[in-house]
């Protein structure tokens, strides 16, 4: 099992040395970086002095090793517009944005689940129908629009949460609706289509023959095996909740990194993009090397190969 994880976190070091090369290139794909990072009225002198100090004088290889020593010691320089360092500026605002993509990522998977197992268990009734047109509305409906329609129904008209803000959990429900329902809807879809495929197969029939009751065939056996492609769908999902939780930090004035980062692409501020994308970078690392432990805890084949 060490070896496997092993393996598993050195793939994640080649998708972090990858992610570090786009991080740079975002200096350089909108022109010189130093009519980003400086005002327009800078004077030429100190225009020429930072460019010397940040290095942007030297060959593209050259400043790559530069900003890369100076990235491993969490140094991506002071933000244009807040006048501080990028990376505690990022790191202050992951807090909050931890707790909206948990809180999203606990409400699909505990309504995912049920959801998904009753359809399996109630295929082509009136029941899996109505949860099968849900979890359809739920994948269809833009962010931005259920986020302004459960403000106008729970928070105007019913004033059972606040609007905006992060004042204890109550702030908490909205925006994990909001950010946590296209999960939700896919993970539910693909629960079912799992437990549909995995209780066709014979070893399930072998074990109603032997007299196992349905709770024991779909908790000991077949549930799970239908629940390695829903690990890999959650460990996809928690970059989709990531984005999502952009749109929603903003609609509903949450202070996390997503809001963060609108500000900053609104301002240009460059140190504070990069090192937003290489915290969420190195999260998503982290989590798919969960999901990697995950698959051979539930399939030994899996590590063993």
């Amino acid at each position: 099992m060490g070896r496997y994880i092993l393996r598993r976190l050195m793939h994640g070091l080649v998708v972090l040395a990858g992610v570090s090369v786009l991080v740079f290139a975002l200096l350089h794909v909108s022109g010189d970086p130093v009519a980003v990072l400086l005002p327009l009225d800078t004077p030429p002198e100190e225009v020429a002095r930072f460019r010397h100090q940040m290095g942007f004088d030297r060959p593209l290889p050259v400043q790559y090793l530069f900003f890369i020593s100076r990235a491993v010691r969490g140094d991506f320089g002071y933000s244009y517009h807040y006048r501080t360092a990028a990376l505690p500026l990022v790191l202050n605002r992951l807090p909050a944005t931890l707790r909206l993509t948990g809180a999203a990522l606990a409400f699909s998977v505990l309504v995912a689940l049920p959801a998904g197992l009753a359809a399996a268990l109630h295929e082509r009734t009136p029941l899996d129908l109505s949860i099968r047109l849900a979890v359809l509305i739920g994948q269809s409906a833009p962010g931005f629009w259920l986020a302004l329609l459960l403000i106008a129904v729970f928070a105007v008209r019913l004033g059972w949460f606040p609007v905006s803000g992060a004042r204890g959990w109550r702030s908490l429900v909205l925006p994990a609706v909001t950010v946590g329902s296209f999960s939700l809807a896919a993970l539910a879809r693909l629960l079912r289509a799992g437990l549909l495929d995995v209780l066709a197969q014979e070893y399930i029939r072998t074990a109603r023959s032997k007299g196992l009751s349905p709770r024991q065939v779909m908790i000991h056996h077949a549930l799970k095996n239908a629940a390695i492609p829903v690990v890999t769908m959650l460990g996809l999902q928690v970059g989709f909740l990531l984005g999502g939780a952009v749109i929603a930090e903003e609609v509903f004035a949450y202070p996390g990194m997503g809001r963060l980062l609108v500000s900053a692409v609104g301002h240009r501020d460059l140190p504070v993009i990069q090192a937003f994308v290489t915290v969420t970078a190195t999260l998503i690392v982290l989590v798919n090397l969960a999901v990697d432990v995950a698959y051979g805890w539930l399939d030994p084949r899996i590590r063993q190969g």
